[in-house]
């Protein structure tokens, strides 16, 4: 389907404001998957509209149950404490039908979430003391989830939390190498080979019994959590679409990798790259001090371990989708998941060379 093809979001939209004027519709985010708009409303809290990407999510009946099954059971955990659920749990609009999705003529679906105001998120932590409020605000995510009831939520992308799997299609579109890109990084592909090892590791973990398996957000950037503008405090997580069963250690590995690098993710200069120890405290401090009390000890013993995991993870599929040709990831410029893929193999050799620090820091934080 072409652009052309598609509708313009004011339908979408349409379909789930139905009582005021939408005064504007704004382009939102610079999110890498899922197309994003502002609604700009007349007396009454904006909206947020986006069209999901069914490439990456099959199917977005599924998605968009685990969705609202997870803000609706935080949303309760936060009313029971007094506070405004408004601000710290997403608000998943409903449309015309009552129903959670719209699905237009030309076969996208949309949904729509209440607009926070008063917040921001960084990509970058300008300070120890944001870092460690996201971290924070993520650890509380996890506490909420502890006592979801069952069934279990789907699983939106089948293997997603495999690394086993990305290694496997690694090698496949690299033997395949769609358009001619392979020889020009086949320093990037040994990297990969000599660690290798490291993909299996936090499934292993999960199916000996080792870890126990949680609900959790798998993408914890540090771009997913809402920032008080006035206190700074971590409000909200957001972009709940990967949020599945997993360990624990995926969601502080991909905060590790992304709060505590010493540049953006897709830094050109790679002698940039790595991970800020300091950065990496204040993280451990707020991530430890609301969730210390619901990790078992192999968890604590591999929250290292976790963050070289993820970190090896995510440059693999950032040079996975460079030799496939830019399929998944969006990209603004020619070479941007290969700069992604850079910066955060340089963080993963940066995160070998300083273990022994990084296991300090947490014991010390206990």
């Amino acid at each position: 389907m072409t652009r052309s093809d598609r509708s313009h979001p004011l339908i979408a939209a349409r379909h789930f404001v139905r009582d005021c004027e939408i005064l504007r519709i704004e382009p939102w985010g610079d999110g890498h998957i899922n197309d994003t708009w502002r609604l700009r409303l007349a007396g009454r809290t904006d909206g947020l509209l986006q069209r999901i990407n069914t490439d990456v999510f099959r199917n977005p009946v599924l998605l968009m149950e685990n969705i609202q099954r997870v803000a609706a059971h935080i949303r309760g955990v936060v009313e029971a404490a007094g506070q405004d659920p408004t601000r710290r749990v997403l608000t998943v609009m409903t449309a015309a039908d009552g129903a959670n999705l719209f699905r237009d003529a030309a076969g996208d679906y949309w949904r729509c979430y209440g607009f926070i105001a008063g917040v921001h998120s960084l990509n970058r932590a300008e300070n120890p003391g944001q870092i460690e409020s996201a971290a924070r605000a993520f650890a509380r995510f996890q506490k909420y989830l502890v006592d979801l009831p069952g069934p279990g939520l789907h699983e939106t992308i089948p293997g997603f939390g495999d690394t086993r799997l990305r290694l496997t299609a690694f090698k496949t579109v690299t033997a395949a190498d769609p358009v001619a890109r392979a020889a020009a990084v086949q320093r990037e592909i040994d990297f990969v080979f000599a660690r290798e090892t490291l993909a299996a590791g936090l499934m292993r973990l999960l199916e000996n019994g080792d870890v126990p398996e949680r609900i959790i957000h798998f993408d914890t950037k540090l771009n997913n959590v809402l920032l008080d503008d006035e206190t700074g405090e971590g409000l909200c997580v957001i972009d709940l679409d990967t949020v599945m069963p997993g360990t624990l250690l995926y969601d502080f590995g991909d905060l590790v990798r992304s709060g505590a690098a010493r540049c953006l993710e897709d830094e050109t200069d790679v002698s940039r790259a790595g991970i800020d120890l300091d950065l990496f405290a204040a993280l451990v401090r707020g991530f430890l001090q609301e969730a210390r009390h619901i990790l078992v000890p192999n968890e604590i013993e591999n929250l290292v371990y976790g963050a070289r995991h993820v970190t090896f993870t995510m440059g693999l599929r950032f040079l996975s989708d460079h030799i496939d040709g830019d399929r998944y990831y969006g990209i603004d410029r020619p070479g941007q998941n290969l700069d992604r893929c850079r910066t955060q193999f340089a963080m993963l050799a940066d995160m070998e060379a300083k273990a022994k620090q990084m296991t300090e820091i947490i014991a010390a934080a206990l």
